[in-house]
């Protein structure tokens, strides 16, 4: 599965901030330097969806507000 996120990093608190058409926007509490927002991301994702965390990979987006985001399933 495949989901189209757009961030907002340095937020107060790690959270989904709703949807605006297919894209879901997620603020994060991390800053946008060395990876560190992309890894939030990837932990969030993976508890808000009860899977490991090393089955969930950025396919596009790396250094973008903007990702996709692959899931299994």
């Amino acid at each position: 599965m495949r989901l189209t996120i757009k961030v907002t990093p340095n937020a107060s608190k790690t959270e989904i901030a709703g949807r605006d058409g297919g894209v879901m926007r997620i603020r994060l509490a991390a800053p946008p330097v060395d990876g560190k927002a992309n890894e939030k991301l990837i932990e969030f994702l993976a508890d808000e969806y009860d899977i490991p965390k090393s089955s969930i990979r950025v396919v596009s987006g790396m250094t973008s507000k903007t990702k996709i985001v692959e899931l299994p399933g």
